[in-house]
């Protein structure tokens, strides 16, 4: 199933214009789920498992989860690495540009401190219609990043294709909603903390 771009969402459009989402599910390989770009947010002192996220910093529900995951990094992340991946919905305004942000920040070495300050801010910009770009350079400053290497980051199509690829495996990996995780690349169905726990504790065993 394609992704339909609605009326304002021009992000969207310009973002997958030479990446259309696949036909139909393709099966779930590490070259999909982790590629050697991805961002590994934890470094294990011996790996056993990973488990890979593909978020949206407009996502309230992603902001709900973060607490959690940051929770989970620390009493896994020395058996577990952690992967973060960009999946933008064409239903939030501002999450393209957010991730743009992001990866911009992420160049500088700041990717962990700029993804905590999009999800610590959203109730501050997320559902809005106009474009936050500002508001997120803003956030960049207070990082202490190189403005112009920043500026020229967000402007450039390599960032964007960045965050391309993350979207079109996400998609041919059949993510639709975020955030959706996978543990050792099976897609997981999550109905409470105790159960992401137990299947956290399998898969170190």
């Amino acid at each position: 199933m394609g992704i339909i771009v609605g009326g304002g969402l021009i992000w969207y459009a310009v973002f997958l214009a030479t990446k259309p989402a696949p036909t139909a599910a393709q099966p779930a390989s590490e070259a999909q789920l982790v590629r050697e770009d991805s961002h590994r947010v934890t470094a294990t002192s011996t790996e056993k498992a990973q488990l890979v996220e593909f978020l949206d910093f407009e996502c309230e529900s992603c902001r709900a989860a973060a607490p959690l995951v940051e929770e989970l990094k620390k009493e896994y992340g020395d058996r577990i690495t952690f992967v973060n991946r960009y999946f933008p919905l064409p239903g939030h305004r501002n999450s393209g540009t957010a991730a743009l942000a992001v990866e911009a920040a992420a160049q500088q070495g700041k990717y962990g401190q700029m993804s905590g300050k999009m999800f610590e801010t959203q109730p501050e910009w997320g559902e809005k219609q106009d474009s936050q770009a500002t508001l997120f350079r803003t956030f960049a400053q207070e990082l202490g990043l190189d403005m112009d290497k920043y500026d020229a980051a967000v402007a450039d199509d390599k960032t964007r294709d960045r965050i391309r690829k993350d979207v079109a495996d996400g998609t041919a990996l059949g993510v639709t909603g975020t955030p959706t995780f996978f543990l050792n690349g099976e897609k997981l169905t999550l109905n409470s903390e105790g159960q992401f726990r137990q299947l956290l504790d399998a898969a170190v065993k």
